[in-house]
């Protein structure tokens, strides 16, 4: 399973096309392979950039055949834009735009590295990696039609350079990552009458079955009942779907410090119609994508054991679906959570909080010091970051750190946001503990954060509002090239477990 990497030196292992990567000013073509591959085809990539016909843009591609002057038939060349502007992200888009090249031929692609580039060699294999197989995915497993129409996939990938173990090991953990980012998205983007709690459940059980050391368990409303789970109980009620509890232990054999355990926290919304306080029936469609948080934290967990980290980490995802119905919960309900508190609810669309509330006293239960939620939370938050960042509230100074640092470097961005007490007005009720809404159109994300809270225990916590990366309505114009699931939180939360390590 999953694209094989190579490590050879250009002409020692045979592929389909040849990949370049180039930052503008293309007159000097500074990297030794690109003026080599110039040479080999009598100047024309020269002759490309003086004609303006290849510009090196971010996000552009050309496809070249190479008539025999290359052991690969094929050249494609990507552009990085302005040297001076060049990171990590443009190499994923330029690997992306080229997968995408190659969308009629398939095949092996080699990635020629550069060292006059601003990357470390490994930092542009573990990218150029990274964006093949994210930008290379498609959506439509569910098309019967004009199949011989479907994008091949890339087969292989080689890193075309002299090899290390670091440039092997950054490759292979990249190929890693994004192919259980593509899962994560492969969840994300089923339809709601394939995926609901109970199916979920035996995808997170199917996983555990794959890895070492990782093991699942499945509560339904019985057990939700035992353990006091009034409100992941509730918004489950109003569907013949019931709702589910996931729980993945991962134990690995000898852990570095025994003292800490990772606890990551999913929202899993399979299908999100509001309730009986209905959503508009436009793009009702996209609310099967109201679990990605929990599909981002299935995989990541998935992600960890694949990699056989020396952390233990717990992930607890709620799976619901939030219909209207007769028995389903109502505004004016009060709700009594696993740790005791009540809830007053005002709006039944406001459900997120809730599963994530039951989920979050579970996760501490089980002993999690480090906890991270990750929810498809506040439309409001997706307003304020748009589609590329993730906006997140820590109650710790250094987790906040180790979050930030981790979403910089995996590629899953997120931008910390204030949690000050003075927020937690917002949810005051007049007959219960707190509420799960406001009237007032003020700060929804922090008055969500400010409810969550509520339940998380003591100990480093942090809330990833991931309403815009995790569902896309179109392409984001990176690596991401397609609508859907984006499978974000899957290598956030395998950095952040490095960190842990």
């Amino acid at each position: 399973m999953g694209v094989p990497i190579d490590i050879a030196l250009p002409g020692q292992t045979r592929v389909d096309a040849l990949a370049l990567p180039l930052a503008q000013p293309l007159a000097d073509l500074s990297g030794e392979g690109a003026r080599i591959v110039d040479e080999k085809l009598g100047g024309r990539l020269r002759e490309l950039a003086a004609s303006g016909e290849f510009r090196g843009d971010r996000g552009e591609a050309l496809l070249l055949h190479t008539s025999g002057d290359l052991d690969a038939p094929r050249v494609v060349l990507t552009g990085l834009g302005k040297r001076a502007e060049v990171d990590l992200d443009a190499f994923r888009t330029a690997a992306a735009v080229a997968a995408q090249a190659l969308g009629r031929v398939g095949g092996t692609v080699g990635w020629l590295l550069d060292e006059s580039l601003p990357a470390s060699l490994p930092d542009q294999a573990r990218t150029l990696v990274e964006g093949t197989i994210i930008g290379g995915y498609t959506p439509g497993r569910w098309k019967t039609q004009d199949t011989d129409k479907r994008p091949r996939p890339i087969e292989g990938i080689v890193i075309a350079h002299f090899e290390t173990q670091e440039l092997r090991d950054a490759a292979e953990r990249a190929a890693l990552l994004a192919e259980r980012t593509n899962r994560a998205r492969d969840l994300a983007n089923m339809p709601p009458n394939e995926l609901n709690p109970h199916t979920l459940a035996e995808h997170a059980q199917a996983l555990a079955g794959e890895l070492d050391h990782l093991k699942a368990e499945v509560l339904g409303p019985r057990e939700l009942d035992k353990l006091g789970m009034g409100a992941l109980s509730a918004v489950g009620r109003g569907s013949r779907n019931e709702p589910r509890l996931i729980v993945l232990r991962y134990d690995p054999p000898s852990p570095t410090r025994k003292d800490v355990q990772l606890g990551v926290v999913g929202k899993a919304v399979t299908f999100d119609a509001g309730g009986i306080s209905l959503k508009p029936a436009n793009k009702m469609e996209d609310m099967k994508g109201d679990m990605a948080g929990g599909a981002g934290t299935l995989h990541g967990i998935g992600a960890i054991a694949a990699l056989r980290l020396p952390v233990r980490a717990i992930a607890v995802v709620a799976a619901a679906e939030n219909l209207p119905g007769g028995d389903a919960f109502r505004p004016g309900d009060i709700l009594h959570a696993a740790n005791g508190k009540t809830i007053e609810i005002v709006n039944t669309d406001a459900e997120g909080r809730l599963v994530l509330a039951d989920a979050l006293w579970y996760a501490r239960r089980e002993g999690a010091t480090h906890v991270l939620d990750l929810a498809t939370l506040t439309g409001a938050m997706e307003l304020a970051l748009g589609d590329l960042y993730a906006g997140f509230f820590a109650n710790d100074d250094e987790w906040r750190d180790l979050i930030s640092a981790a979403g910089d470097r995996s590629g899953d961005l997120v931008w910390p946001f204030p949690l000050h007490e003075r927020y937690r007005r917002y949810v005051d009720s007049a007959y219960a503990d707190m509420k799960n809404s406001s009237t007032l159109r003020q700060a929804s994300p922090a008055l969500a954060a400010m409810f969550l809270e509520e339940f998380a225990g003591a100990g480093p916590w942090a809330h990833v509002d991931m309403a815009g990366p995790g569902f896309l309505e179109r392409s984001r114009g990176d690596y991401y090239r397609v609508p859907g699931g984006t499978g974000y939180g899957v290598r956030l939360i395998a950095e952040l477990a490095s960190s842990l390590a």
